[in-house]
């Protein structure tokens, strides 16, 4: 038995199925309870906005995190990284639960003309009648079920066949599957951009910016990079996959995850920076409406937090080895990303800036669900790719 095969069996990387049952039934239950109390909201008719406006910003956040997991782990597939060979089935894992995001999205589906004011049925304004060919139900059910569909068939297949290998070992899954990760980056840049201009782009059909594929792409990214490192750490503390998931491994991570803290700063201040700039009424009305009535407090908060100090705190290298550091950044950046798409959707919806308690309903929901499915997979197969021919070299990654 090889040094690599040995650290492999004595570290512990599949939790117990009793334990995962256990606990995917403890987050399933919270997950259901807090949907059903947010769904009461859909049937009474003076609620029913608000609580599809809650429900949207929790569907969208679990969404943006389970798909970004999706593009790490066809990203290191494309580029043949070996580095992140131990850290991808944790990637893996997330993207596998695309297809618990096609029931989810049944609520939006069913309430199009409460969410979408193109959608109403109404007289519209001259500029938005003008995109009825592209801005109506029928069509937009289309477009969502083939998003939807395109991240579903992405995610179980990359799991599927990554799980499969841990059993044959067979070196030619790995060449299919980074054969595969070619047409799927194309298809996951433009589904999740698309998906962006629809589901919160068009929530005011009069206001569009060619950079908001590109700002979703970002919030999206660096949330599910620090759900990653979340994720990685908290397995860790618990006594899993130590001494195969090294320091090395957290530090590229930790690369990634400040490198897309610039880039999602830099998108957000260039799109603000261009609107601004022109000084159009019809796209500065946008920014005005997210910074009245309250809501400047979420704007001033994405500055700080999602930008600001995670830069500064995960600025050095001794930072991004740092457990104690990156562990409490992390959590900070995704709970950001769910502030950023609160500030993006609630101003259109809500008059004034709060926080109900459908907000934390559909959010808790959203959680629980998701996190019953990620204790289902951790219970079903190895957090790492055991027989990944890279997975001794990741394992002895120097980060020189």
């Amino acid at each position: 038995m090889s040094a690599t095969d040995r650290r492999l069996l004595d570290a512990r990387l599949q939790l117990p199925q009793g334990d995962a049952k256990k606990w995917a039934l403890i987050f399933g239950l919270i997950g259901v309870v807090c949907l059903g109390f947010t769904a009461l909201g859909f049937f009474n008719e003076a609620e029913r906005a608000d609580a599809l406006a809650s429900y949207l910003v929790a569907f969208m956040f679990g969404a943006t995190i389970v798909v970004g997991g999706l593009f790490f782990a066809i990203l290191q597939h494309l580029v043949g990284a070996r580095w992140s060979t131990t850290l991808r089935r944790i990637a893996e894992n997330l993207g596998s639960l695309t297809p618990i995001y096609v029931i989810l999205f049944l609520p939006i589906a069913l309430h199009i003309k409460d969410l979408y004011p193109w959608a109403s049925g109404g007289v519209l304004p001259e500029e938005v009648a003008a995109k009825a060919a592209y801005l109506n139900p029928g069509f937009f059910k289309i477009r969502a079920a083939f998003y939807l569909l395109v991240w579903a068939v992405m995610g179980t297949v990359f799991y599927r066949r990554s799980v499969a290998m841990d059993q044959t070992g067979d070196p030619l899954t790995l060449k299919r599957l980074r054969f595969l990760s070619a047409p799927s980056i194309l298809l996951f840049g433009t589904t999740l951009t698309f998906a962006g201009f629809d589901w919160l782009m068009s929530l005011d059909p009069t206001w569009y910016s060619t950079m908001f594929g590109v700002y979703t792409f970002a919030g999206t990214v660096i949330s599910s990079l620090a759900t990653i490192a979340m994720t990685t750490i908290l397995l860790q503390r618990a006594g899993y996959a130590r001494g195969v998931i090294n320091l090395e491994n957290f530090h590229d991570l930790g690369k990634l995850m400040f490198g897309f803290v610039v880039f999602w700063a830099y998108i957000a201040f260039s799109q603000y920076m261009l609107i601004w700039y022109a000084n159009l009424p019809e796209e500065t009305a946008w920014y005005l409406e997210h910074w009245e009535n309250g809501y400047s407090t979420p704007a001033v908060m994405l500055c700080l937090f999602h930008f600001a100090l995670p830069f500064f705190a995960i600025l050095s290298r001794h930072a991004k080895r740092n457990m104690a550091i990156m562990l409490p950044i992390s959590i900070l950046l995704i709970g950001m990303h769910y502030v950023d798409l609160f500030w993006v959707v609630m101003p259109l919806k809500r008059h004034a800036f709060h926080v109900s308690v459908r907000d934390l309903t559909a959010l808790f929901g959203i959680i629980g669900v998701t996190v019953a499915g990620y204790f289902i997979r951790l219970g079903a197969a190895s957090m790492v790719a055991v027989k990944d021919p890279y997975v001794q070299a990741a394992m002895e990654y120097d980060n020189v």
